[in-house]
């Protein structure tokens, strides 16, 4: 969301208030995924002996109907910002949207939740890569922006780096539950290296935006937040070794956006 309002504001076409219902569908939608993602492992056992933090419905904690009226709960947030976003943008925002509420629960919900098979990196990529820079952009400027999906592209992968250290702690245990995450598919070695990749490479892609916006060499802040999470999982962490990993994987997420957004919302004119 920072980024695609980083790309508007350097266009010119910033909107604090399409900005501020941008970050609300975002938030919405990530807070519901996660209230999802905690009901539907619930209620099919895969959570029995999870290594990461606690989960409600696995936990008993909270019943299982009481996270799922949260998960639509968050839904409903994100639809009515969304459906105001439409209504002074596009109407093709609509579907877009549907599309992004289905993804949020049949990553674990459904009868085949395409998390199961290996295919949550794709849609993370696009929808918290792609759609969420790109749309943010576009409710903002009112225009599909190059930029923003150029932009969109080290979002994802970052976005793709934090689901996977989280799986790949969960290797052991989601094997077990029979859940064919990416991670159990590649292996514990390429899941690593797959890892740094992500990691790595959004900052080799914003090399090519410096000839469009050269002050987006101030990524290099988050540079030195590299360092203990690759380190960390080079040198084999597993488990609970994970979990701190995987913060550090969100700080490293969070400068990163930041730096990029403020490089993106100031044009230089050499």
């Amino acid at each position: 969301m920072l980024i695609g309002s980083g790309v508007a504001r350097g266009y010119h076409g910033f909107s604090w208030w399409r900005a501020l219902l941008a970050l609300v569908v975002a938030l919405a939608l990530q807070i519901g995924v996660n209230y999802a993602n905690d009901y539907s492992d619930g209620i099919r056992g895969t959570d029995e002996k999870r290594v990461g933090p606690v989960r409600l419905v696995a936990a008993g904690l909270a019943p299982a109907a009481q996270v799922r009226f949260a998960a639509f709960g968050c839904f409903a947030i994100a639809g009515v910002a969304g459906l105001v976003l439409a209504a002074v943008s596009s109407w093709w925002l609509v579907p877009v949207g549907l599309a992004a509420v289905a993804a949020a629960w049949f990553y674990t919900g459904g009868p085949r939740p395409y998390g199961y098979a290996g295919f949550g990196e794709a849609f993370v990529f696009l929808f918290f890569g792609v759609i969420a820079v790109a749309g943010t952009a576009f409710v903002q400027m009112d225009s599909l922006s190059k930029l923003a999906l150029v932009a969109s592209v080290p979002a994802g992968l970052l976005a793709c780096a934090l689901l996977m250290v989280n799986n790949l702690r969960d290797i052991r245990s989601d094997t077990v539950a029979g859940k064919q995450t990416l991670a159990v598919r590649l292996g514990d070695a390429r899941s690593r290296v797959a890892y740094q990749g992500a990691m790595i490479a959004p900052f080799v892609i914003t090399v090519g935006l410096l000839f469009f916006r050269p002050l987006v060499i101030l990524v290099a802040f988050a540079c030195p937040l590299l360092r203990p999470p690759i380190q960390s999982v080079r040198a084999g962490a597993t488990g609970p070794a994970l979990i701190r990993t995987l913060g550090q994987t969100g700080r490293v997420q969070l400068v990163f956006g930041i730096t990029l957004a403020i490089g993106l919302a100031i044009p230089v004119h050499l």
